[in-house]
């Protein structure tokens, strides 16, 4: 279980968010740009630090301004897939896949076991020795999951998964996509301006407004709200 309570000042508000997301479930965070969605997932992943809260995964405390906690980013067990896949351009696929790995100082045996599962889970072994930089949005966006999955993660974070793939790729992507993350078997939060995102890889989606939550239930409640200006143009 993931369970966040995290304030941060920004330029143009107050970003105050209280969330939970259990095993296995996916919530997609919606909302306008600017509404601080991809913060609330730096918040979490440690990239930023929350002016007040804590943030919570299963039994550990990642983050707890009253305790006076801060785990390192590298330390949370969190997969942070980024909109733009991070990914390095000058170095092949197995390369990118076993970064996060080598940063926690990983065995090179156990490295190469552990990228070489995981290139095969996603279907990148033909892909192992090429450079990042040739692959399609597609394939640059598999190498991204599995870079994150590669580390065992506790948790999922997704900003924006689908953005860079090509459009007729999107449905199969899609469809691959939600079939990791529900064998993962971890919590996730996903990021999207897409509507069939929402629909095909949420079971909670989330609104925010300005760093508030202003709906959080099912897809089908959160997107009955038309009398909401955001939802209206999300749903067309």
């Amino acid at each position: 279980m993931l369970s966040i309570h995290t304030v941060r000042k920004l330029r143009d508000y107050v970003l105050d968010v209280t969330l939970s997301v259990r095993p296995g479930e996916t919530l997609v965070l919606i909302g306008e740009n600017g509404s601080g969605k991809s913060t609330v997932l730096n918040l979490i992943s440690g990239i930023l630090t929350p002016d007040a809260g804590e943030v919570t995964l299963g039994d550990r405390t990642l983050f707890s301004s009253e305790r006076k906690i801060n785990i390192p980013p590298e330390n949370r067990k969190i997969g942070h897939l980024f909109q733009s896949y991070a990914l390095f351009p000058h170095m092949t696929v197995a390369e990118n896949v076993a970064f996060g790995l080598r940063c926690r100082k990983v065995p090179k045996a156990g490295i190469a076991d552990a990228v070489a599962e995981q290139l095969s889970t996603m279907h990148l072994d033909d892909l192992s020795d090429v450079n990042v930089g040739r692959l399609s949005g597609g394939q640059r966006q598999r190498v991204a999951l599995a870079r994150a999955l590669v580390l065992d993660p506790e948790l999922l974070l997704l900003d924006e998964p689908l953005a860079a793939v090509d459009m007729r790729a999107q449905a199969p992507m899609r469809k691959e996509l939600h079939d990791q993350i529900r064998n993962a078997g971890i919590p996730c939060i996903v990021v999207t301006h897409t509507l069939r995102d929402a629909l095909e890889l949420g079971d909670r989606l989330c609104l925010l407004e300005e760093g508030r939550v202003v709906a959080d239930g099912t897809p089908g409640e959160v997107l009955s709200m038309r009398e909401n200006g955001f939802i209206e143009s999300f749903t067309g």
